[in-house]
C-alpha cells in the first residue's frame, strides 16, 4: 500500500495556498463590485469598490463626530465675518455644482456644509457627502473672496470627484497585495520576508499612493476652478493665492514624496486651464444678476 503520509502535503503550505485563494477570492470579488467611472470635468478614468451611499455614510459619521469635538471644545466659530463668508462663499460654489451637468447629478446627493473651525493651521478640507470646514488661520493667506471661493472650489472638487473613494479602493489593493506577498514569502527567513514587505510597502506608498494623491490635488485645481469661475469669482485669485502660498516658506518633502503638487506645478497647470476658466467667467458675470 502507498504510504499516505508521503502523500500528505505540508500543513504549512496548505495553510499558506488556503490563504492565498481567499486572498484571491477576495481580491477578484472586489474587483468585480468595483465600478469604472469617470470623473467629473476631467474624464479621468477611476476605479471605485464603494458605492457613493457608503462613502457618504463614513463621510457622514465623520462629521458628526468634527461637530461634536468642535463644539465640546468651543472651536466651532457659527458668527462673524468669516463665518458668514465661508458660508457665502461655499453656498455659491454648491450651487455652480449643481448647474453644471458633469456634478449636478452627484451635487444633488449631497447634504452641503460649510463651517468655520476655530485653528491656525492654514488649510480647509471636505468629506464624502458635501461637508466642508475651513480653519481661521487659511484667513492669514487668503485676501478676498474669490481666493477663498479658490479655496472652496478645490474642497467641493474633492467631494464631487470621490477623490476619498478613491483613495479607500487603493488602500484596499495594496493591503490585499501586500498580504498576497506576505502568504507567498513564507518559505523566506524572517529577516529577508521583513526586507521585502518594507521594501513593497515602500513601493506602494511611492509609486501608488502618492502619485494618485497628487493626480487628485491638481484635479481639484481643475475642477475646482472652474465651479469658481461659474460661481461668479475671479479665477485669476488662483495665482495669486498659490504665488502667496509658494511664498510662506518652511521645509517641503520633493514634490515626488509629496502628497500635493508643489505650487509651481499648481501654478503652471492653473495658467494652462486660465483661458477656459476666464470664459466660464465672463459668462457667470453677464448672467448674473
Amino acid at each position: 500500500m502507498p504510504n499516505r503520509s508521503a502523500l500528505r502535503q505540508p500543513s504549512g503550505l496548505v495553510s499558506s495556498r488556503g490563504s492565498l485563494r481567499a486572498t484571491a477570492a477576495l481580491l477578484l470579488l472586489l474587483v468585480l463590485l468595483a465600478g469604472c467611472q469617470s470623473a467629473p470635468m476631467t474624464g479621468r478614468s477611476q476605479f471605485l469598490a464603494f458605492s457613493p451611499s457608503t462613502e457618504n455614510q463614513i463621510g457622514q459619521q465623520a462629521w458628526d463626530e468634527t461637530l461634536a469635538e468642535a463644539s465640546q471644545k468651543g472651536t466651532l466659530v457659527s458668527s462673524g465675518s468669516q463665518a458668514e463668508r465661508v458660508q457665502r462663499v461655499g453656498a455659491a460654489i454648491a450651487e455652480a455644482a449643481l448647474r453644471h451637468p458633469d456634478t449636478a447629478r452627484i451635487a444633488e446627493g449631497y447634504s452641503w456644509d460649510f463651517v468655520l473651525l476655530r485653528d491656525d493651521q492654514v488649510n480647509a478640507w471636505a468629506l464624502p457627502g458635501g461637508h466642508s470646514a475651513v480653519y481661521t488661520g487659511l484667513f492669514t493667506v487668503v485676501q478676498n473672496d474669490d481666493e477663498l471661493a479658490v479655496v472652496l472650489g478645490h474642497e467641493v472638487a474633492h467631494a464631487l470627484a470621490r477623490h476619498s473613494g478613491e483613495r479607500m479602493t487603493q488602500g484596499v489593493f495594496v493591503n490585499l497585495g501586500l498580504t498576497v506577498a506576505q502568504v507567498l514569502s513564507g518559505d523566506m527567513d524572517s529577516q529577508s520576508r521583513e526586507v521585502l514587505m518594507q521594501s513593497l510597502g515602500i513601493v506602494g506608498q511611492a509609486g501608488v499612493i502618492l502619485p494618485f494623491s497628487r493626480q487628485h490635488e491638481s484635479e481639484a485645481d481643475h475642477i475646482g476652478l472652474l465651479l469658481a469661475a461659474d460661481a461668479g469669482y475671479d479665477p485669476r485669485a488662483a495665482i495669486t493665492l498659490w504665488t502667496r502660498m509658494g511664498e510662506r516658506g518652511g521645509e517641503r518633502p520633493p514634490e515626488i514624496l509629496s502628497t500635493h503638487p508643489s505650487e509651481a506645478t499648481r501654478i503652471e497647470r492653473l495658467e494652462e486651464l486660465m483661458p477656459q476658466a476666464l470664459e466660464i467667467y465672463e459668462r457667470s458675470s453677464q448672467t448674473s444678476p
